[in-house]
């Protein structure tokens, strides 16, 4: 009887490590995906990684493989969440818009520059265009899917507000540049920014009202870390886990409610990217322009006065000196005068002296 208890234990022991090698191949060789078995997988050597992060990439990205697992070693944190999540990310390199379609199910736009699908711990990077070059860079496209990644694993399939999800990652993943913060300013002058409860029902489709959203969400997080720190940031994510309520413990941790968080931060946005701050920037920026531009004729006039003088110190007299009449007569005197007169001849000689 003992021993074929071990036997039966032996047995399921053997089902679920073929289970789980099962489903470990079916993260990394999607079957839906054109010539998986060609694909390579490349793995971080940092300890604090190890399994946690696969590449999945085709021979002729290899270099690319080998720049996103440096850029995830450089920063693997996440901020208000513990050092261990994500606990399992692939990330595949799409060569192809066919195997980027498979990837991603056909649901991503065909300008994105990265997908994150939590349920399958998945992360795609389309490397047969350029995004990268626009509205952010490849190693901040590479953080933001961490971060996306990393804030579900460990909410553990809650239902996150997408306006949070999303300024999470990108405050995770950097946070701003100047080109981002001019382009939120003269957003918010047009008029044409949505209100932040619109963003947590219908994300944009198409690419210029979606980076308005993206903007827009992560000035909201930015304003909630602002506020409590990153440690307030911790203690909302962590209460928000065990609670699995977000409009409780948002309100446990800043105080507020979403409704009046709402408004707080549409006048933080108003204050600091608004049109005044453009209208006075502008200013700041034509004022400071003026004086640069006027240092610069200056120095480029007294340049232009000690390069004229050097000039004039080495350049040759106005006419040659052999233009230039003698200062005596020459022998024979000028030519143009003819002989000199002989004495005799002369009417200014006294006539008694001639009879001399």
């Amino acid at each position: 009887m003992f021993a074929h208890a071990l036997l039966l234990l032996a047995m399921a022991s053997s089902v679920a490590v073929q289970e789980s090698q099962a489903t470990s191949d079916s993260l990394l060789r999607p079957p839906e995906v054109p010539e998986i078995q060609s694909a390579l997988v490349l793995t971080s050597d940092r300890p604090e990684l190890g399994e946690r992060l696969q590449v999945v990439f085709w021979p002729e990205h290899r270099g690319r493989a080998e720049r996103v697992i440096r850029t995830v070693e450089s920063r693997p944190v996440l901020p208000g969440i513990p050092p261990e999540y994500p606990r399992r990310a692939v990330l595949f390199l799409a060569p192809d818009e066919a195997r980027w379609v498979a990837l991603t199910g056909g649901r991503a736009p065909h300008w994105g520059a990265g997908v994150a699908i939590p349920r399958y711990h998945r992360i795609v990077l389309p490397v047969f265009q350029t995004p990268w070059d626009g509205f952010q860079s490849e190693s901040r496209t590479v953080r933001h899917e961490w971060a996306h990644l990393g804030l579900h694993d460990y909410l553990s399939g809650l239902r996150i507000p997408r306006w949070f999800d999303e300024g999470y990652a990108q405050w995770s993943s950097g946070g701003w540049n100047v080109q981002e913060a001019w382009r939120l300013r003269l957003i918010l002058a047009g008029g044409r920014a949505p209100p932040l409860d619109s963003l947590s029902l219908v994300w944009p489709s198409d690419r210029a009202s979606a980076e308005i959203a993206y903007l827009l969400s992560a000035t909201a997080v930015e304003y909630l870390v602002r506020e409590s720190g990153t440690r307030g940031m911790e203690v909302f994510l962590e209460r928000w886990r065990e609670s699995r309520d977000f409009e409780d413990s948002f309100r446990r941790t800043f105080g507020v409610t979403t409704g009046t968080f709402e408004r707080q931060w549409l006048e933080y946005v108003k204050g600091r990217y608004g049109f005044i701050l453009i209208l006075a920037q502008s200013t700041l920026f034509w004022l400071a322009l003026g004086v640069a531009l006027l240092v610069l004729f200056r120095i480029r006039r007294r340049r232009d006065r000690e390069r004229m003088a050097r000039l004039r110190a080495s350049e040759g007299p106005e006419l040659p000196a052999w233009w230039e009449p003698p200062r005596t007569p020459p022998i024979g005197g000028f030519r143009e005068e003819g002989p000199p007169k002989r004495r005799e001849d002369d009417e200014s000689v006294d006539p008694t002296e001639r009879a001399r």
